[in-house]
């Protein structure tokens, strides 16, 4: 683990009072451990910012899969971009309905287009991209 340093942070009562509130009902059991998390959170998001950066994510898909053509057109997508999609999970919802989370890795730029790729797929009802990082730069 690295050094740590503290620093003081000056911040108006009444919005202290609702963030201690707040991480309260999450679990935290002190404002170091929130405030840390928070900064791991926006440094996660420059990374996916800058679009260079070596990222992973998740793509989750809800889909017809009797809308014709739908699922070799998801199967498309995917093989296409077989180096960065990792795994996939099919999930059955109901006789029409399939969901689908698929494992990306790869530049955040790249990662973003498969996404858009799958997600404006004609026939899937929702999607969506959930940003994450390797952990190798936190």
């Amino acid at each position: 683990m690295s050094q740590l340093e503290r620093f003081g942070v000056s911040m108006d009562a009444d919005l202290l009072r609702r963030f201690d509130q707040r991480i309260r009902r999450a679990g935290y059991t002190n404002r170091s451990e929130a405030i840390r998390d928070m900064v791991r959170d926006y440094l996660v998001r420059e990374e996916w910012r800058a679009g260079k950066e070596e990222v992973v994510g998740t793509i989750t898909i809800v889909y017809d899969h009797h809308t014709p053509q739908l699922s070799e057109k998801l199967n498309e997508i995917q093989h296409a971009h077989h180096g960065k999609v990792r795994c996939t999970t099919h999930v059955h919802l109901d006789e029409r309905n399939c969901l689908e989370v698929i494992v990306v890795a790869g530049r955040s730029d790249a990662v973003r287009d498969i996404a858009d790729s799958l997600i404006s797929a004609r026939g899937v009802k929702h999607g969506q991209l959930s940003a994450t990082t390797t952990g190798s730069r936190l």
